[in-house]
């Protein structure tokens, strides 16, 4: 997006109000988040419903989208804006009634054909640089799921990879796994 046509935080925050659908900031530019498919939805609850089962009676809490989670981070300059699918929220210092202010501890994402690189580059890019500990890369357009953790000098590795069948399995919340199978079928 050219510079002139770049939007401050409060601006965005302003034409939030003024327009209807999902809008995410990143460096500002306004990025609207597609509507979910029946398959992103079964996918969505299957992945939430067990991580809100795993997390009950733990610090740890999962929300859903839509939810806007304003990335703050003493290392990173400026504020991004983004509604991910599924995250996992350890810190709730910055829970509010409206958005998390922070860095969730785990992101998921659920590819969807017109966000496919939003999620895939974007994101992945973004969530590293602001410390998400742990992003998953979902994709039901190919059965595939990515795994990616935060090493100590702050770049994604994967840490999984699995297509039509096999496990993936988080290194930050202890037994949430998911079986390839179960999660398309």
């Amino acid at each position: 997006m050219p510079k002139e046509k770049r939007m401050t935080l409060e601006e965005y925050y302003e034409f939030r109000k003024s327009t209807d659908g999902l809008w995410e900031y990143i460096d500002g530019a306004v990025y609207m988040t597609p509507s979910p498919s029946t398959q992103h939805q079964r996918i969505s609850m299957r992945l939430s419903a067990q991580l809100f089962s795993l997390l009950q009676g733990t610090s740890c809490e999962v929300f859903t989208a839509p939810f806007d989670v304003e990335l703050q981070s003493e290392a990173m300059e400026d504020t991004k804006v983004v509604i991910p699918d599924i995250s996992v929220i350890c810190d709730k210092a910055g829970l509010g009634e409206q958005r998390y202010v922070g860095i969730p501890t785990l992101i998921v994402e659920i590819v969807s054909p017109s966000n496919q690189a939003h999620d895939l580059v974007t994101k992945l890019n973004v969530y590293m640089q602001y410390g998400v500990r742990e992003y998953w890369i979902v994709n039901p357009l190919l059965n595939t799921i990515f795994v990616y953790l935060l090493n100590e000098e702050g770049y994604y590795i994967q840490t999984t990879a699995v297509k039509d069948t096999g496990i993936a399995s988080s290194s930050v919340i202890e037994g949430f796994t998911v079986l390839a199978e179960s999660c398309f079928g």
